[in-house]
């Protein structure tokens, strides 16, 4: 069996790479695999061996249906030295002979296919739990991981890596082993039945055989290697491209893009072409590898015959023999190529789940379980990067059920002091607490469950408005979804809408204006009901009418509730219970609305630049 020229990873399918190293450079040593190989094979291990009685049946199937397959020559044999011993006696056959040999065809069969739906729970169930814990430690990992990742390859990564899970459990288990037990079989039978030089042919053969596969495998890897990144490095731009569809059309840069992507698939392409070439040269050599093994085995047995020393049975159970072992050693450079590439597959995926979740919680972490809650920063310093400070010495206290607003230009700081609250990041010094508890002494999912965010900017998923309000709570009622969104001043929106509650918002939310999908995100945030609220810029996208009308909810759901407000408009903020004014990282100024315009300092000279912005637009 020459290999297949299909295995080449096809750009077709679209998703950021993993920065961790792929595996290591090539080994041309036969008994040896990369030191990140084996990490792999230990990492997979505990998964197959939750289904350790599947394993065991499914390996027992494997030895009786090679026992069988070895057994089929010797039967040959035997019927063939029969027939030679009474020429023209047909009928002389044995029937217990023929018998024998049509249920050892059967048995080699019907083990295999056995074998086969045995493991098959085994197989899916390890891809399934790899599948499922990849996918929740990607949630575990910190926002910092987040913002660096590049969404397509990372699917990529896992797509490819479950799938090489697949291929490697297969190949190794039902082709690899199978393959060096038949070979062990058939080389002890040769040479028990006959001389030593069976053996030596046997054995040179597949030594030859099996060392040219591992080392043109090896070199043939790193162009593998090559082609997964550049695919993956195709992918992401076109990904990239899609998402920024808007921002494409609004520069016309329709072609710059498809350039960068062509840059990219022509790379792929002379990579793919390597590849194939590569296969080329490793089918050319095993096949005359084989051709002369089997030829010096026949010589052999030809040889024995004309002197005597072997009957014509012995020659076509040798004969027999050398073509079951042929098509093994076919397989066996087949299958040590998928697993080399299955392996590689993997790595990445592997990579990602051992990627350092950063934020984690203390073995000694409680839940917060009090309804009311009251916020402190004492003394908080936090960089995104340890070379620039975004925050210096930031201390406020929200006192339970009070609502503090933080004002400042762009970039003073002010929306991380909401990341920081949700813990998406420690502080670098200081600390953050609720109701006196440090919260990294907090678990995260009770610490998240006590706060609603709406964001500056939303995000919607690609399903229906209903999905989208209902996340905020996922087994909320019916009733108490569409209270939310009435809440949140959507509701004759959506009931105007065709297709109403079941309006799809499309990828990212964006068949919806700013401002529908803003209310959207105050619907869900109502749903979810938390002691404590952050406003995260959250009118911005707002029309002034529609501004003012959930201005006056927001300030009715936040009511009795600890509420963080971040506000560029200070039309906004008059209301809260402290305002804070940062410049920089810092809070320069603090107080009520009318304690801080008498102040006349920077919050003064904000107002009434906004005023006089608010006057002229109006006029």
């Amino acid at each position: 069996m020459s290999a297949s020229h299909h295995h080449s990873s096809s750009p077709s399918s679209l998703p950021p790479s993993s920065n961790l190293p792929l595996a290591t450079g090539a080994s041309t040593a036969p008994q040896a695999l990369p030191a990140s190989d084996w990490q792999t094979l230990r990492t997979l291990f505990p998964y197959l061996w939750r289904y350790k009685g599947r394993v065991l049946l499914a390996l027992s199937c494997l030895v009786l249906a090679k026992v069988a397959n070895v057994s089929i020559p010797l039967i040959l044999k035997q019927v063939v030295d029969h027939l030679a011993a009474n020429p023209g006696a047909l009928l002389a056959v044995p029937v217990a002979l023929i018998l024998a040999y049509g249920v050892l065809r059967l048995a080699s069969t019907a083990f295999g296919e056995l074998r086969d739906a045995v493991f098959a729970k085994v197989e899916q169930g390890a891809i399934r739990q790899v599948a499922l814990e990849t996918f929740n430690h990607l949630h575990n990992l910190s926002l910092r991981f987040h913002l660096n990742r590049q969404t397509g390859g990372v699917t990529r990564d896992i797509s490819r890596g479950t799938r090489g899970i697949g291929s490697l459990l297969s190949f190794m288990l039902f082709n690899i082993l199978p393959t060096i037990l038949e070979i062990a079989m058939v080389t002890v039978i040769l040479v028990t039945l006959y001389d030593w030089r069976f053996a030596v042919a046997t054995i040179g053969t597949i030594l030859v055989y099996t060392t040219f596969t591992i080392v043109v495998t090896e070199w043939r890897n790193k162009t593998r290697r090559a082609m997964n990144d550049l695919d993956t490095k195709a992918n992401v731009r076109a990904v990239d491209s899609l998402i920024n569809y808007e921002t494409v059309k609004y520069f016309g840069n329709e072609p710059f893009e498809a350039r960068r992507y062509d840059d990219a698939m022509g790379q792929w392409e002379k990579s793919a072409i390597r590849n194939e070439y590569s296969i080329g040269i490793l089918n050319s050599g095993q096949s005359a590898i084989v051709a002369v093994g089997i030829t010096i085995l026949v010589w052999l047995a030809a040889d024995g015959v004309a002197k005597g020393v072997m009957t014509l049975g012995d020659l076509v159970a040798v004969n027999a023999f050398l073509i079951q072992l042929a098509a093994p050693l076919n397989i066996l450079g087949m299958a040590y190529r998928e697993i080399r590439q299955a392996l590689t597959d993997m790595e990445k995926m592997f990579a990602l789940l051992r990627e350092d979740a950063e934020i984690r919680d203390d073995s000694t972490a409680v839940a917060l379980a009090e309804p009311a809650a009251d916020v402190t920063f004492s003394h908080v310093d936090f960089g995104y990067d340890a070379r620039r400070a975004i925050l210096h010495d930031v201390s406020f206290h929200i006192p339970a059920g009070a609502t503090l607003a933080v004002v400042g230009s762009s970039g003073a700081g002010k929306s991380t002091l909401a990341r920081l609250l949700f813990r998406f990041y420690d502080v670098n010094a200081g600390g953050i607490a609720i109701n006196g508890t440090d919260i990294r002494q907090l678990t995260q999912a009770s610490l998240r469950a006590h706060i609603g965010i709406v964001p500056q900017d939303t995000v919607l998923f690609n399903d229906s408005i209903y999905y989208n309000v209902a996340y905020g709570r996922p087994d909320a009622s019916r009733e108490e979804v569409i209270e939310a969104a009435r809440a949140a001043h959507i509701l004759d929106f959506i009931e105007k809408l065709p297709d109403g509650w079941d309006t799809t918002v499309g990828e990212r939310g964006l068949k919806l204006s700013g401002g529908e999908k803003q209310r959207v995100a105050i619907a869900r945030t109502i749903l979810k009901n938390p002691p404590i609220l952050i406003f995260d810029e959250a009118t911005s996208a707002l029309d002034s009418r529609t501004e003012k009308a959930i201005q006056e909810e927001l300030f009715t759901i936040a009511a009795n509730r600890t509420t963080l407000i971040i506000a560029h408009r200070l039309s906004t903020v008059v209301e809260a219970d402290e305002i804070l004014v940062m410049e920089q990282g810092r809070v320069i100024e603090r107080g009520r609305h009318r304690e801080l315009l008498e102040l006349g300092g920077s919050y003064a000279r904000m107002w009434a630049l906004q005023q006089a912005e608010a006057e002229s637009s109006s006029s």
